[in-house]
C-alpha cells in the first residue's frame, strides 16, 4: 500500500491529520496556504470553492485543517476563529488572513510569495 504523501495530489486540498503531516507538506512545499476550518462554519463552507480553484490551478500546495479535529495545531498556529488562512513560504509564516477571502486575494498573496 502506498503511503499518504504518494497519493495525495497537489492539485485538491490536501487534509492533514497530525502535526507531522503538516510538517511534511512544509518540507515538501516551498509555499503552502493552510485553511484552518471547521464542518459547522458557514464562511468556512463559503470560502471552500475558493479553496479548491486556488490548489486545482497553482503550484502552491492547499492544505486544510479542522479545527475540532486537529485543536493542538490550531493552538499551536494560534487560531481563534474561522476561517484562517495562513500562507507559509519556505516553512515560516508569512501572512495571515481571519475571515472569508476571495479567489484573486488568495492568488496574489500566493504570487507575492513565490520565488
Amino acid at each position: 500500500m502506498a503511503d499518504a504523501s504518494e497519493t495525495e495530489s497537489t492539485d485538491t486540498p490536501i487534509h492533514v491529520e497530525s502535526e507531522a503531516h503538516l510538517d511534511e507538506l512544509v518540507a515538501d512545499t516551498s509555499v503552502l496556504l493552510v485553511d484552518f476550518y471547521a464542518d459547522w462554519c458557514g464562511p468556512c463552507r463559503l470560502l471552500e470553492p475558493a479553496i479548491e480553484t486556488v490548489a486545482a490551478d497553482t503550484s502552491a500546495g492547499v492544505a486544510k485543517i479542522d479545527v475540532d479535529e486537529a485543536p493542538a495545531l490550531a493552538r499551536e498556529f494560534g487560531v481563534r476563529g474561522v476561517p484562517t488562512l495562513l500562507l507559509l513560504a519556505d516553512g515560516d509564516p508569512v501572512e495571515r488572513r481571519v475571515g472569508l477571502e476571495d479567489e484573486t486575494t488568495l492568488r496574489t498573496l500566493i504570487d507575492e510569495h513565490r520565488r
